[in-house]
């Protein structure tokens, strides 16, 4: 391997483990394709980053965000989900679409590749699935910052900033360490297959429901993605909360997501912070009950 591929390595690291890394590139190297070094490389300096940013699987920051990924994804999945829906249905009711064609279709489709790749990670493709769902989310802003480019010059930088809270979510679960991410919701490609046409036909069905405008729609449509999204994470997520930091982490992406759904604003978010502070503490309460349980066992 190369000198300047180490040397993305702390030093101490490097000089403990450099000469192991070195073998291990080139035994997975020897005799293969340029695609194959390209992802060897690729791994490497992930695992130098992780090390350098301090979110490796033995440090404390990458179990936190381990244990935050799968929310991270829930909250962008179940968010690309609700645009769809409510574009969907905006659609129905006026015979428009949300956005002038062919913009319009790009960021939708964008949307629907951030959902495919939310649920394939949660079902059991993390790696593909995640860095799906995060090249989604860069296509929808990029979308949108074309939509918006003439007054890109004029806007104050506050505004700019609006945008990369999205893309910070969908970065969140790519920082999770390789030996820490989460275990696989459905072991069989078949029922992978099955998961990834029924997320669609959920999203059809979801649009189509409410079109009669009844109710709080808005409210009602990105409760129940999220909640499909929750779901989907399942039980292995829940076990992986274990100190409030770990939970406020995962908390945080449906707070501000819902907040660009326009269903947490100056109203709501009180409460929810409420809900989620007695949320927290009950969660906290029921593990040490669980685990003094457990010891006395």
């Amino acid at each position: 391997m190369s000198l300047p591929l180490l040397r993305l390595y702390p030093a101490g690291f490097r000089r403990a483990f450099g000469d192991e890394i070195a073998e291990a590139y080139r035994e997975a190297t020897e005799g293969a394709g340029p695609l194959t070094r390209l992802r060897e490389a690729g791994d490497i300096v992930a695992h130098a980053l992780r090390l350098r940013l301090g979110v490796g699987s033995a440090q404390r920051g990458g179990r936190l965000f381990a244990a935050a990924a799968p929310f991270a994804l829930a909250a962008t999945g179940g968010y690309a989900a609700f645009l769809l829906a409510s574009t969907l249905n905006l659609a129905y009711v006026t015979g428009l679409p949300d956005l002038e064609a062919p913009l319009g279709y790009a960021m939708n489709g964008f949307s629907a590749l951030t959902l495919i790749g939310a649920v394939l990670a949660l079902g059991g493709r993390f790696a593909v699935g995640a860095r799906t769902a995060f090249a989604g989310v860069v296509g929808s802003t990029v979308c949108f910052v074309i939509a918006v480019l003439p007054g890109v010059l004029d806007m104050p930088l506050a505004h700019l900033a609006y945008l990369t809270p999205p893309l910070a979510i969908a970065a969140l679960p790519l920082l999770c360490p390789p030996d820490l991410r989460p275990p696989g919701r459905i072991r069989t490609t078949t029922g992978l297959v099955a998961l990834l046409l029924w997320a669609p036909l959920f999203v059809v069905l979801l649009g189509l429901l409410d079109a009669g405008g009844f109710g709080m729609i808005v409210l009602w449509r990105f409760a129940v993605t999220v909640t499909a999204a929750l779901v989907l994470a399942g039980r292995p997520a829940l076990s992986g909360i274990r100190t409030p930091g770990r939970f406020a982490l995962a908390a945080a992406p449906f707070l501000v997501l819902g907040y660009f759904a326009g269903v947490v604003g100056e109203d709501t978010a009180l409460p929810c912070l409420v809900l989620l502070a007695a949320t927290g503490l009950a969660v906290r309460r029921w593990r040490r009950r669980h685990s003094d349980t457990a010891g006395q066992v």
